[in-house]
């Protein structure tokens, strides 16, 4: 996608406000082909109920690199933000006043961002239109909800029919160390040598590394085309603003459906270390894959960082062995500080997955034989009543206990660095975790070292919104 960007006025700064800029700019691709129905939904959407949220996503792109992970900082800096999208005969026009300055060079918008920001546009009107408000998915059943996840994948057009298995999806952590950065880079640098693509949370530390490192071994290897998908949700990206690297952006409506895009997408995981993000990430995807319709089922699942992290993995081994047994743990494995056995170990994985696709007449592009339990799909609204009803208890079948663990990590998200989250507990304190002792005496344990290892937050010090209980 190209754009056109037209009647540029600088705006002068100011002591308290960053520079700004006012623009209009035009999409080409995607969005320059459509009827005067789509156009008007467009319009209509932008300025009725998506009018906040569109604002909030956009500001997020046009201040794409920004060190901070706090979803008010951009707001703070940049109040009199604004975004329109325009009807004309030819498609939509976007209008931004006083838009941050650093998102133009010598007065044209930087490229990647406007294919990001038009993205947004598209995203979170279709999800507005065609997925909430069409009446023509269930999204109360899980055949609906998968439904929704393909359709939104396919409208953003990630999903390559032709190509043959070999997109990795990259967790981690946003908030990680100087040496845990340069190591996700070393390993997407091998993944990349290996004609591996990366798909990621899109934000920065482990999302960006392994972007970025792979971005050298692609031009080595003269790929081209590569793809750097990033996937996020609304609640996440302004605080979590998509790096540079980022040539496909996808908003998914809620974090279970972004959860689902990256397992139905994605070929092979690999974990590199974070924070309650990314535990959150680990015990969905091992909750899927101890139900029993998935035993079978290839999906490589690297845990990996450099020596220096070797025992924050060991933290998260013992904790997955005592929460969900030893079971889970055959499910994964660990390798510290070997970038090039972690590539190999992934591109092994991706054959096997080949060949159950074959063998299973499956997609290569979206992993329709994963079984994903409605319970995985059901969005999860963090208030202090939700948390507290967790059953983080052993008397259940151990997908569901994961899912449950899965959802305390993501309170814990919300409240660290989701807008809405945060809110709730400035009103009403720390959410509260109860369930088995000895669970909750690890999971004090674990989120007890995130805080003293800095991964909670990137700057500034950190207030724990959670309280364990049990």
């Amino acid at each position: 996608m190209t754009t056109k960007t037209e009647r540029k006025e600088p705006m002068s700064d100011t002591p308290n406000k960053a520079p700004t800029v006012n623009a209009r700019i035009s999409p080409r691709g995607g969005l320059d082909i459509l009827s005067r129905d789509e156009v008007a939904r467009l319009a209509d959407a932008s300025a009725g109920g998506q009018t906040e949220l569109l604002r909030r996503c956009a500001l997020a792109v046009l201040t794409s690199g920004t060190d901070s992970d706090d979803p008010r900082a951009a707001a703070q800096r940049f109040p009199d933000f604004g975004i329109e999208v325009h009807q004309q005969d030819r498609g939509i026009k976007i209008e931004l006043r006083n838009a941050p300055a650093e998102a133009f060079v010598d007065g044209e918008i930087i490229r990647g961002i406007a294919e990001n920001l038009f993205a947004v546009v598209r995203d979170l009107v279709y999800n507005a239109n065609e997925i909430a408000g069409s009446g023509r998915i269930d999204l109360a059943t899980g055949t609906g909800m998968t439904e929704a996840v393909f359709e939104i994948l396919r409208n953003a057009r990630v999903m390559k029919s032709y190509l043959e298995p070999n997109l990795v999806v990259c967790w981690g952590g946003h908030s990680i160390g100087r040496e845990e950065y340069l190591y996700t880079k070393k390993v997407g640098y091998e993944l990349g040598l290996r004609g591996l693509d990366i798909c990621t949370g899109c934000g920065p530390g482990a999302m960006k590394g392994p972007m970025k490192g792979a971005t050298i071994a692609h031009a080595k290897q003269r790929h081209w085309k590569p793809r750097y998908i990033g996937i996020t949700e609304p609640g996440i990206i302004a605080a979590e603003s998509p790096n540079p690297i980022v040539n496909h952006l996808v908003i998914m409506p809620d974090i279970e459906k972004r959860l689902e895009a990256f397992v139905r997408l994605g070929h092979g995981i690999v974990v590199f270390p974070g924070g309650v993000g990314t535990a959150e990430e680990i015990l969905y995807m091992l909750g899927l894959l101890l139900h029993p319709a998935n035993a079978g089922l290839p999906f490589p699942l690297v845990l990996t960082g450099p020596k220096d992290s070797a025992a924050y993995f060991e933290q998260i081994d013992q904790f997955l062995r005592l929460a969900l047994g030893e079971e889970a743990t055959s499910r994964y494995q660990i390798i510290v500080d070997d970038p090039v056995a972690v590539a190999r170990a992934m591109r092994a994985g991706l054959k096997k997955v080949q060949s159950h696709r074959l063998d299973e007449k499956d997609a290569f592009f979206f992993n329709w034989s994963l079984h994903i339990p409605f319970e995985f799909q059901q969005p999860f609204v963090p208030n202090h009543h939700a948390m507290a009803s967790l059953n983080l208890h052993r008397e259940q079948p151990l997908h569901l206990l994961a899912a449950d663990l899965r959802r305390a990590f993501s309170g814990i998200v919300a409240g660290n660095v989701k807008e809405e989250g945060m809110r709730e507990i400035e009103r009403h304190g720390p959410f509260r975790i109860d369930g088995d002792k000895d669970i909750m005496r690890a999971l004090d344990a674990l989120l007890r070292a995130f805080v003293e290892q800095r991964r909670m937050k990137i700057a500034g010090t950190y207030e724990p919104c959670y309280q364990v209980v049990g």
